[in-house]
């Protein structure tokens, strides 16, 4: 077997009003901006009304570029800006160049120990991310195979896909499988902020009519007692689910609302996880009914691949979150993984574009509720060099 050893990894940021793989980062007039969405930050009234005034794109994209000694280069990418560069440049790099790419599994490992002290979750895992991600895309150029053929093959011929948007009414004439919408309203809003989510939830199924599937997005906004009064008011309007309620962390409050709310609705959580180990912690607790790690955050595939092996063992369902043509190639490769994620990315919600804008020339799109991927090598998608105003930040 001839020697496949990576020479260089180069990490980029692109120009600020690009939104790539960071795609909140969007104008003014975007429903992902301008729609009155709860968070986090709902608690400080300066805050409340726009995502964007507390820094939800304050980091960025980051593009990784690994590269063989042959030249043939792999791409992977998250959010992290110029922080994530330095990691890459200056910390991770010492695990990548000069050494065989077929050892994946030892380069993450590095990684991940390495970083440690200052790592464990968020930024650099999501640096991490991106270099596993460059990696894989790599290992299946070498081998002339797609990433999900390196996975162990299809299990599924085709994948549905499914909406989050603001316009489910579209979604469903566009032939998505489901829609899911953002809760508008928090706690801080007392009970007139409740009466407003349920008049929306009413308002979307009216216009999806009875059977096509909704759910709802509260982006860590609510609090136990809140998403505990939230669900079981929800009833009269066929929720499948609502997603991620409260902080990440708060796990004990994950397991009260499903135990409080016992079958009335599924619960779903994982998107601003890390790792392998907070997601054994949301399997064994019995937190939630489906996990949706972002593959671009959680640790590329390399880590994916185990989160999703270790929910299989209890027939619990992955759902990831976002990640487009990195999730595809993950979940046609596990039968656990029943359906996809596409945020609808136009400005009204009434196109189908590029989840992450013009990061790619190719990004592969859904098509009447159906996301299918050619089998070229790696992931299949290809950097758009011309279009981008690719930056450097930090050389080694």
């Amino acid at each position: 077997m001839k020697p496949a050893i990576i020479k260089q990894l180069r990490a980029y940021v692109i120009d600020p009003g690009e939104s790539g793989a960071d795609y909140h980062n969007q104008h003014t007039g975007h429903w992902i901006v301008d729609t009155h969405i709860a968070n986090p930050m709902s608690v400080y009234e300066p805050y409340k009304a726009n995502r964007m005034s507390w820094g939800i794109n304050a980091l960025g994209t980051v593009i990784v570029e690994a590269e063989l000694a042959d030249g043939t280069v792999g791409i992977g990418v998250s959010i992290g800006g110029e922080p994530a560069c330095y990691i890459v440049e200056k910390h991770l790099n010492r695990f990548v160049e000069g050494r065989e790419l077929r050892d994946v599994e030892r380069i993450f490992d590095q990684m991940w120990r390495a970083t440690m002290p200052y790592g464990r979750k968020g930024l650099t895992i999501q640096a991490i991310s991106a270099v596993d991600l460059a990696l894989w895309d790599l290992l299946g150029k070498l081998r002339g195979e797609p990433v999900y053929a390196l996975l162990g093959g299809k299990t599924k011929d085709r994948l549905p896909v499914y909406a989050t948007t603001a316009r489910p009414d579209l979604a469903k004439t566009m032939g998505f499988v489901a829609s899911k919408f953002p809760c508008e309203y928090g706690p801080a809003d007392g009970d007139e902020g409740l009466r407003k989510n349920l008049e929306t939830a009413r308002k979307h199924r009216e216009a999806v009519g009875p059977d096509f599937p909704l759910m709802i997005d509260c982006y860590m906004a609510h609090t136990v007692p809140y998403a505990i009064k939230y669900a079981k008011a929800l009833a009269p309007y066929n929720i499948r689910w609502i997603e991620e309620f409260l902080p990440p962390d708060d796990i004990d409050g994950y397991v009260q609302v499903k135990q409080a709310v016992a079958g009335a609705m599924l619960l779903t959580t994982g998107e601003h996880e890390y790792m392998r180990y907070g997601f054994r912690e949301l399997i064994a607790r019995k937190a939630c009914d489906i996990l949706q790690p972002d593959i671009n955050w959680v640790g590329g595939i390399t880590e994916a691949r185990r989160i999703v092996a270790m929910a299989a063992a209890y027939d619990i369902p992955v759902i990831p979150h976002g990640s487009s043509v990195f999730s595809y190639h993950l979940q046609y490769a596990f039968t656990n993984c029943p359906m996809a994620e596409f945020l609808v990315m136009s400005p009204k919600a009434d196109t189908i574009v590029p989840l992450f804008g013009d990061l790619f020339v190719d990004e592969p799109l859904p098509k009447d509720g159906w996301i299918d991927i050619p089998d070229t090598p790696g992931w299949g998608v290809e950097l758009n060099r011309k279009g981008l105003k690719l930056k450097r930040p930090y050389e080694h």
